[in-house]
């Protein structure tokens, strides 16, 4: 059975606040919708993923994510971040896995071994990010209803409530983006294009 992978995305101008400063003022709101780009580009291309569902309210990320070949659904106007992936989730049937819009560097292979292993986790499963406190990624277990804790402490309030911890060595899939640092790292594991070339602009148009 092949998951559906739902990828939330705020308003450009409202997301990444602490990534401020890692490119020029005037680019922060590309470097974004990029990453948020190759992730989704990178989950399409993924064995074992059927679709990749964006939930966003920013039509300039509508517009790029379907230019990809995912699906956009308008995020709800109340409750948040777990309220739109609740939301998306309730677009979709079969297996379902929730994934962050900062992970520049997702290698298919990685995603592919972590859905692998999550579809055996009775109860449903997540991965926690490379410092072990956020959730990078989240699945239901199959037939049952996706549960979304994300905020301060993912990882263990996804396993407070029943999901089983897997911590594979996937590392393009568990260093997501939220400093400049976590961008230098992203960059070294590999960047997709889109990233890449606003980093490329970057350097090539000084910062004023």
């Amino acid at each position: 059975m092949e998951w559906s992978v739902l990828v939330p995305v705020k308003r450009l101008a409202a997301a990444k606040t602490r990534l401020r400063g890692a490119v020029g003022a005037e680019r922060h709101e590309s470097l974004v919708l990029a990453m948020a780009q190759d992730t989704v580009a990178a989950a399409l291309a993924t064995v074992g993923v059927g679709g990749v569902v964006v939930v966003t309210a920013d039509p300039t990320v509508t517009a790029a994510v379907t230019a990809l070949g995912a699906r956009a659904v308008p995020e709800p106007a109340l409750g948040g971040l777990n309220a739109a992936l609740a939301h998306a989730a309730s677009t979709v049937v079969g297996r379902i896995a929730a994934l962050p819009a900062d992970l520049p560097a997702l290698r298919g292979d990685h995603l592919s071994a972590a859905l692998r292993a999550l579809a055996t986790a009775a109860g449903g499963g997540y991965v926690p990010d490379a410092a072990g406190t956020g959730t990078v990624l989240l699945a239901a277990a199959a037939g049952e209803r996706l549960i979304p804790r994300f905020g301060p402490g993912s990882a263990a309030a996804h396993g407070h409530g029943g999901a089983r911890r897997l911590e594979g060595d996937w590392p393009s899939l568990r260093h997501d983006v939220d400093t400049a640092a976590d961008l230098a790292v992203a960059v070294a594991l590999g960047a997709g294009p889109h990233t890449r070339a606003v980093l490329r602009a970057d350097v090539a148009v000084p910062h004023r």
